[in-house]
């Protein structure tokens, strides 16, 4: 693609989502869902107009990256260590139960091939941390309890959701298990967890240090952005997903952090709104990509509605891909049964996590055209369902 096509597509991309998420924001509609479909018109689903290529995959993946900066910036992070443990029941068993369902559905009772049934588990396990936290953040209870329980929820599920690639992914490719790989991944990601907080702690107090003596306009933006794509790639590095380190940036220069060795490395409340005043104009652009990147992604073409087989299989994965997500909300205490509810809702979401799973099947030979399609109609309804459901019926928490 030469670059002027590429600003055509580019164009289309930023366009039509904006159009799509206003028109469905005025229907009273997640708008997230407007840039879904933004991709999804855009995409071989219909018009066939764009491509996913590498270079709208890297600006997707610096909108996620922003997105999740945003969310850690703002996040409450003695609240986010309280619902330390409830995250944990939520993310724990809405992980092991897709996985083990999965397993079970796949293998036992229709039959398939235990590697293929991997890759179906693995798929169902996912949760799409960028779908919820936008619908959340659309409706204006980003800064809820049920959002601090769902946040830890859903940072633990990536964690779990990368280990479980690597093993998946090993495992595909020499058919064997490979404990230690999986194991040394695990532990590189628990340390940089511990340490890239820190770390970028004390490289925002040096941005407060420095600021006000900059000569050029631009300093916070600048830094700012080097210093989440710095923690992105470290991330990285270190085998955990990139948006995880955008997240512990955020985490670090939110005013609310707290270390227990010094008061010096708190936050300057006007650098933290600077911050935020220069970062969301930016973060406006690039994040919607990613959403119309995942539609794009969603390729109706291939799926055959008019297979019996298609249908009892798709309807199963459906309901274990729903109601195995909601089982760990109802093994926590919350005041009534309607925050289990929406908590279970909000973990529902497979988005971009699912299609990477199904993808790497379907690349490495795995997944059959008939059982990729099916996949990829459990991850548009799991996708697409959760962000009405919860626009709905996220009024407020119990009190």
């Amino acid at each position: 693609m030469d670059a002027h096509n590429f600003f055509l597509t580019l164009f289309l991309i930023l366009i039509v989502a904006r159009i799509l998420g206003e028109l469905f924001a005025r229907f009273g509609i997640p708008s997230v869902l407007g840039e879904l479909t933004a991709g999804v018109l855009l995409g071989s689903s219909v018009f066939g107009i764009v491509e996913p290529n590498e270079i709208l995959k890297i600006l997707a993946e610096i909108g996620i990256i922003l997105l999740l900066f945003e969310v850690g910036i703002e996040t409450d992070f003695s609240r986010l260590k309280d619902a330390g443990s409830k995250s944990l029941i939520v993310a724990l068993l809405g992980a092991v139960l897709p996985f083990a369902f999965g397993i079970f559905t796949s293998n036992y009772i229709f039959g398939l091939a235990f590697d293929i049934s991997l890759f179906i588990a693995g798929t169902l396990t996912a949760t799409s941390i960028g779908i919820t936290l936008r619908v959340l953040r659309d409706i204006h209870m980003e800064n809820t309890n049920i959002a601090q329980i769902v946040i830890g929820a859903a940072v633990i599920d990536d964690i779990i959701g990368i280990i479980l690639l690597v093993f998946i992914y090993d495992f595909s490719i020499s058919h064997e298990v490979n404990f230690n790989h999986t194991l040394s991944v695990a532990g590189m990601v628990l340390a940089f967890l511990i340490l890239a907080p820190i770390f970028a702690k004390i490289i925002s107090y040096m941005i407060h240090k420095f600021h006000g003596r900059d000569l050029v306009p631009g300093y916070i933006p600048t830094i700012i952005i080097s210093l989440i794509l710095l923690f992105s790639y470290l991330s990285h590095i270190v085998g955990a997903p990139a948006i995880l380190g955008s997240f512990a940036a955020g985490i670090a220069l939110s005013r609310r952090f707290f270390l227990p060795f010094g008061a010096f490395l708190n936050t300057n409340e006007l650098l933290l709104k600077e911050v935020q005043s220069s970062m969301t104009p930016i973060i406006q652009i690039f994040t919607p990509i990613f959403f119309v990147m995942v539609g794009l992604s969603m390729d109706l073409s291939i799926i055959d509605f008019s297979s019996s087989s298609f249908w009892i299989m798709g309807i199963s994965f459906i309901l274990i891909a729903f109601f195995s997500k909601f089982v760990g909300a109802f093994f926590i205490i919350q005041k009534c049964v309607k925050n289990k509810i929406l908590i279970g809702i909000s973990m529902v979401p497979r988005g971009e996590v699912g299609l990477i799973f199904a993808e790497m099947g379907r690349v490495n030979g795995i997944l059959p055209n008939d059982i990729y399609a099916m996949l990829i109609f459990v991850i548009i309804i799991t996708t697409v369902v959760p962000p009405f459901l919860l626009k709905r019926y996220f009024k407020g928490e119990c009190t």
